[in-house]
């Protein structure tokens, strides 16, 4: 289970995608079989341990042949590996605001009680 979850993890990594396709792995019937098996993972008792939860969404974009083709092309790649970085900077900044509003209502309701 160990090796699977760091693998289900290490598909989060678009230039990994791209080196499994231009190695041909994508075309094999026996790994993108494997692939499906790996599914799994969506299943909360399992999902918790990851700690690279995009990997979850790249496992559901492998079960289609089309998106397998695809990730040959480097280009492909990074478009997916900058809209992740692009994602991430606004999750951090909303997350961000979120806090520090949490943060000033605290701050108010702790003036309000005095």
């Amino acid at each position: 289970m160990q090796l699977e979850l760091e693998f289900v993890q290490c598909l989060a990594n678009p230039n990994y995608l791209n080196f499994l396709a231009q190695r041909g792995y994508f075309k094999d019937k026996a790994f993108v079989n494997y692939l499906k098996y790996l599914l799994y993972w969506k299943e909360p008792e399992y999902a918790k341990y990851l700690k690279y939860p995009q990997c979850l969404h790249m496992l559901e974009l492998l079960q289609y042949e089309h998106f397998r083709k695809e990730l040959v092309n480097a280009q492909c790649a990074k478009f997916i590996d900058e809209q992740q970085i692009l994602h991430w900077q606004h999750y951090s900044r909303k997350r961000m605001r979120l806090q520090q509003a949490l943060a000033e209502q605290q701050q108010q309701n702790n003036t309000s009680v005095k």
